[in-house]
């Protein structure tokens, strides 16, 4: 009876170890062939744009290179296999370092399995341990993709549900007042108004966040019942006169909208650009159209003289003259208009930070995510869904003359006099302008923004003076950290013991002032009105 028994344990125990090897082999075949799939298209992801990159080149290629001389194209072609070869050595360093801090975070998991399955043959830890590596990988290949796509409807502005009021339009572009996501906000008419500038690269959905957990930036403004305006791109591919718009279009377009605003609410406007949407709002203040319009100006994360990038600049300055072109990221469409190429352009700024955006770093930075999450925890919360949607989705084509521009502002400084290198209209862009015209500007920046740096959005002040207010984080933060009412650096609240004030208090307080301006001015007005009809009945 004995003998029995023990031999039936032996047999159990025997089958539970095939059963849990055979589990772990499983688990392991399964987080493999997951791990693969998932590289593959982290790896196509990045590299259709260099496809397109390699088209582009060629194309220009096939009519520069035998016009140039043969010595000057073995020094181009010399110093673009240099700045290749350096690319590479920073690719591999990233993917290397983000391997290792993966392996670093799951390496005590893998040695108490490996321990009880050498000494106590026993594969129950490691069963766990693979299932657990098999999880990551599914979660994301296959999760992550599914919990972005089901973002689409609470990410962004979403102007097709007619819930925001569409005020004007031009050739070119869509006035939108953003309405309060808020049940019980009104707008104030008789409220000072706002003008939004959105980026052309980074598109205008950014601003608007997720506006069901109350973080949107534009949201943020009309919330406090400020009546919010958004100047909106119409669908560029449908719209020939966007491909081909000039600086002084833009400009004119801004004009027309912000005598549309003053004409509604007979206060003049703040204009406030986020990132190249600043840039080009400062253009367009510089150039005198806004006069009488504008009376206030805010910018976000904008690059004012991109030669101070230690980041694009810098990546920029590496390359050799000859291939420093417009040229090798221009895309002619259908119809015969040349314009920049959005997903080509997108792709530079990955090329900036190729350390952090290779594919390998991208997938195993991921893993990473998910494999730290606690257990129990949801896998994938809101902001990094939204967030990887706006990645994904969020990218058009540029006009070419609008894209000249940036180009220009990163290639040439501002002269010491302070004028941009850029004009409008045939005239210069003096900063200057903006000390002569008394008119209030906000910088805000991000501490940690290596898209762009402190040093580039605050070049300005080494001509005029303007209120800066730092934000913590990164380039988009503004937008998506601190748009959060109950956030830390809340954009309507003061914040670092009242040293500095959000974007949205800063024009709530130019408000405040206009309207004690007014109600003194009326005041003054009725007194001297009842001074005069007293002296008439003397």
């Amino acid at each position: 009876m004995t003998d029995e028994k023990q031999t039936g344990n032996k047999t159990g125990d025997l089958s539970e170890v095939i059963g849990d090897g055979a589990a772990t082999l499983g688990n392991l075949l399964s987080a493999f062939q997951t791990h693969m799939a998932g590289i593959t298209k982290y790896t196509t992801d990045f590299f259709i744009p260099y496809v397109l990159a390699v088209n582009y080149f060629q194309r220009v290629e096939s009519t520069r290179l035998y016009k140039e001389n043969p010595q000057d194209s073995k020094d181009a072609y010399m110093g673009l296999l240099e700045n290749n070869l350096e690319l590479m050595t920073r690719s591999l360093d990233g993917s290397t370092q983000m391997m290792l801090a993966y392996l670093q975070n799951e390496v005590d998991g893998f040695a108490e399995a490996a321990k009880q399955l050498l000494f106590d043959f026993n594969f129950s830890k490691m069963k766990t341990f693979t299932a657990r590596q098999a999880d990551l990988m599914n979660s994301v290949v296959n999760g992550y993709p599914e919990a972005i796509a089901a973002i689409e409807p609470e990410y962004g502005f979403h102007f097709e549900r007619g819930e925001h009021a569409k005020v004007d339009e031009t050739d070119r572009f869509l006035l939108y007042r953003i309405a309060p996501s808020l049940p019980n906000v009104e707008t104030r008419q008789d409220a000072k108004p706002v003008l939004i500038i959105p980026p052309y690269v980074l598109g205008a959905n950014i601003l608007g966040f997720l506006p069901g957990e109350q973080r949107s930036y534009a949201h943020c403004f009309a919330n406090q019942g400020i009546p919010t305006y958004i100047r909106i791109l119409k669908p560029f591919d449908a719209t020939p006169a966007l491909q081909v718009m000039t600086g002084e279009e833009d400009a004119l377009d801004t004009q027309r909208f912000c005598e549309t605003i003053l004409k509604s609410h007979g206060k003049p406007v703040t204009l406030n650009g986020y990132c190249q949407g600043g840039y080009n709002a400062l253009c367009t203040l510089l150039s005198g159209r806004l006069d009488g319009l504008v009376d206030a100006f805010i910018t976000c994360v904008s690059p004012m003289d991109g030669t101070r990038s230690k980041g694009l600049a810098h990546f920029l300055s590496r390359l050799p003259k000859r291939f420093n072109d417009l040229a090798y990221g221009t895309k002619i469409l259908p119809n015969g208009n040349e314009v920049a190429d959005g997903q080509l352009m997108g792709w530079v700024y990955k090329l900036k930070s190729i350390d952090q955006e290779i594919p390998a770093a991208m997938f195993f930075r991921d893993v990473l995510m998910f494999a730290r999450s606690k257990p129990g925890a949801q896998k994938v919360n809101k902001t990094a869904a939204a967030l990887n949607y706006w990645l994904q989705n969020d990218r058009s084509d540029l006009p070419m003359e609008i894209t000249r521009i940036s180009y220009i502002a990163y290639n040439t400084p501002i002269t010491s006099d302070g004028c941009l290198p850029v004009g409008l209209f045939g005239g210069k862009l003096d900063l200057n302008r903006i000390k002569e015209k008394k008119i209030p500007w906000l910088i805000c920046y991000g501490t940690h923004d290596d898209l762009v740096e402190k040093e580039t959005a605050l070049a300005p002040l080494d001509f005029i003076e303007a209120e800066v207010t730092p934000f913590p984080k990164g380039h988009v933060a503004i937008a998506t950290s601190w748009s959060a009412p109950d956030s830390a650096c809340a954009l309507h609240t003061r914040f670092e013991n009242g040293k500095y004030r959000g974007p949205v208090r800063f024009h709530m307080d130019l408000d405040d002032a206009l309207t004690k301006k007014s109600s003194l001015g009326a005041n003054t007005k009725s007194s001297k009105s009842v001074t005069t009809k007293a002296g008439k009945e003397r």
